[in-house]
């Protein structure tokens, strides 16, 4: 028996309801482990064949979705036509949610964490191997982050891939310099304000009312529908992508220094994002 593994094989950029915390933005890093007798090339499996099917397998399940606890008691669902329409009491406010099924991955498990996620995952992993791998590892955990980080969700309806979902999100650190000097109190004090918050667009936004906001929109994979209390967004005039999100903090915090060099590191996820320069003065 031989065993191979695969750091970081994927990110899964999803968002998951929680009766507590509501909508939640997330970002889980996947390793994987193979056990098993080698093949005729001396492999358990070839690692480009790691990298394309099963990764394929794993982010095709969950990521860029929403990750629905199926035997939740905050939950109501119904399904018609290849649609999913649901209400979900949480703590923090009632959320609607309405789109195509494959914007959902329905998890059988009354609360959403990584090790349910890894179990649900681990068929379509199964599918994926060849006879001789007689043991799959499964591993979600999230990015060792010194520093403020903070739990969001958009929908980018223009965008042509998986991003078009209303709600999906990331889990995401952030770096502020000032002349070139890291402000780890302001970092911590945004994360603060944005902490599981729902970045959406004006644009998107059809009513306002008893405190809710109502964001809905048509791409390419079909209609969508959120309504979530008021209190757990802000809202963008435009599209709420990570560049228009590192330059808005960037134009928030640039008042309060003036004559300084302004820089934001926003990241979306795991290792990328991008950069907002601000100078007032």
């Amino acid at each position: 028996m031989a065993c191979l593994f695969v750091q970081q094989l994927t990110v899964i950029d999803c968002a998951f309801l929680d009766a507590a915390r509501g909508l939640v933005g997330e970002s889980w890093i996947v390793d994987l482990e193979l056990e098993g007798d080698l093949d005729d090339q001396s492999m358990v499996l070839d690692f480009g064949e790691v990298k394309k099917r099963l990764k394929k397998a794993i982010d095709g399940a969950a990521d860029h979705k929403l990750v629905v606890p199926m035997n939740s008691q905050a939950l109501q669902l119904n399904r018609a036509g290849g649609r999913i329409e649901l209400f979900f009491s949480a703590k923090t406010g009632p959320i609607e949610h309405q789109s195509p099924s494959a914007a959902l991955c329905q998890l059988e498990s009354a609360d959403v964490d990584a090790d349910a996620l890894a179990a649900h995952l681990m068929p379509f992993v199964r599918k994926q191997v060849p006879e001789n791998v007689e043991r799959i590892g499964l591993t979600l955990r999230n990015e060792a982050i010194d520093g403020a980080y903070y739990h969001y969700v958009h929908g980018l309806k223009k965008h042509a891939g998986h991003c078009q979902r209303i709600a999906h999100g990331h889990r995401s650190r952030l770096e502020i310099r000032v002349g070139g000097e890291r402000k780890g109190k302001r970092e911590q004090d945004w994360a603060d304000h944005w902490r599981d918050i729902y970045v959406g667009s004006s644009e998107d936004l059809i009513s306002r009312r008893d405190g809710r906001l109502r964001f809905e929109y048509k791409a390419s994979e079909g209609a969508f529908a959120l309504e979530i209390p008021e209190e757990r967004c802000d809202l963008f005039a435009e599209d709420s992508t990570v560049e228009r999100i590192a330059d808005h903090i960037a134009q928030r915090i640039a008042p309060e220094f003036p004559g300084k060099d302004v820089v934001v590191h926003a990241f979306e996820g795991v290792m990328k994002g991008a950069i907002g320069r601000r100078r007032i003065g």
